[in-house]
């Protein structure tokens, strides 16, 4: 297995529980996280070695990306596993499953890469890639099989992790938080070039708001490896004093607050299924900037306002996501319940289809292609 990120560390261990319930047997190793690490998995590498976004910045690691690639393509060629299943990373994983692929190793990929929103000539490589696709979302295998591709919709392994009601008291008192003092979650990403390019923006949001409303509670949850980064910009931004930084602890954090500024990525998915209000937020290198938008095939960036085809929560992009805006988009969430309880709704009916037995649907895909091979 291959999981590049944090997130795809989270998918990959809860995947692991499925297969280890249905082969108590099983042996699984390549480029993980601490997750999976935590299900037995034999991590080569960590995940946070591939946890790069954006072209400028994939740039400066290549060399080192391609060199641990090639290392694990010979493992795996010599080892020869009964299966291979890249968790996202299309970009390192695509190439990594083609070369096992044509060698008959059988190759699964968890997490169909986002041809529906950009960069749709993946289609082709996924082709000569994979033998198997593993769907969170309803609408992809069929889009897949009109190209010719193989694939299962297995419901997002998180709609079954977290409650469609979550506790948001319990919560407050497991962080410490007051219960009666709004609370505002700032999650400027997991990887390194995300805090660079985000945090201080955050952080700056979040000292606007404490200025109109000096009972707001501000909390972070940080990755590993990302916890001194986060305390620095936060100390460079006057918020030093006024933030709360735990370790990791982002499911906690997502349940205890009224609202969200949140960078685009996986854990905006997980903030609709606690159904807490967002502002989502994203800034890269200009040039990387200017290559991906370039490629968008849909208006929408962030997953829930992609899922429910519309801008049901507001997206800040790039020059738009100064922190004079962030602030002022959530002050409007805490300002208004009403549309905070809409959004709510619409976010429980989104949880409800994304509800499905995961882990025994994507392992019972599995077990039919180790058949078939």
């Amino acid at each position: 297995m291959v999981a590049g990120e944090t997130s795809g560390d989270l998918l990959a261990g809860l995947l692991l529980q499925g297969l280890q319930a249905r082969w108590p047997g099983l042996s699984a190793a390549g480029i993980g996280g601490p997750r999976m690490v935590a299900q037995g998995f034999d991590a080569w590498w960590p995940s946070e070695r591939l946890a790069v976004r954006g072209y400028v910045e994939v740039l400066r690691h290549y060399r080192g990306i391609v060199a641990i690639r090639a290392q694990l393509q010979q493992s795996l060629l010599r080892q020869r596993p009964d299966v291979f299943v890249g968790v996202d990373a299309p970009d390192f994983n695509l190439d990594l499953e083609r070369h096992l692929k044509q060698a008959g190793i059988p190759t699964v990929h968890f997490v169909c890469p986002s041809v529906w929103a950009w960069r749709a000539d993946r289609l082709t490589r996924i082709r000569e890639s994979v033998d198997h696709v593993l769907c969170l979302f309803p609408f992809e295998p069929a889009l897949l099989a009109s190209h010719g591709l193989a694939a299962t919709y297995v419901g997002h392994p998180l709609a079954g992790v977290i409650p469609l009601q979550p506790d948001k008291a319990q919560a407050r008192r497991a962080l410490g938080l007051a219960q009666d003092r709004p609370v505002l979650a700032l999650l400027p990403g997991s990887r390194a070039s995300e805090i660079r390019y985000l945090a201080g923006r955050f952080f700056a949001a979040a000292g606007l708001l404490r200025r109109e409303r000096p009972q707001l509670q501000c909390v972070v949850p940080a990755v590993a490896g990302q916890h001194a980064a986060i305390e620095a910009a936060a100390r460079a931004c006057g918020m030093a004093d006024h933030v709360q930084i735990v370790a990791g602890q982002s499911h906690q954090v997502l349940a205890a607050c009224d609202v969200t500024l949140i960078a685009s990525g996986t854990a905006t998915l997980e903030a609709a299924l606690f159904k807490r209000p967002m502002v989502i937020a994203y800034n890269m290198h200009w040039l990387s900037w200017q290559i991906m938008r370039r490629q968008r095939l849909q208006p929408w960036v962030g997953l829930p306002n992609i899922l429910c085809r519309e801008f049901v929560v507001p997206e800040l992009l790039q020059d738009e996501a100064t922190p004079q805006a962030m602030a002022r988009e959530v002050g409007r969430w805490l300002d208004d319940p009403v549309r905070t309880d809409a959004v709510g709704q619409r976010f429980m009916q989104l949880h409800q289809d994304l509800l499905r037995d995961t882990s025994r649907i994507a392992t019972d895909a599995i077990a039919k292609i180790l058949q078939q091979a």
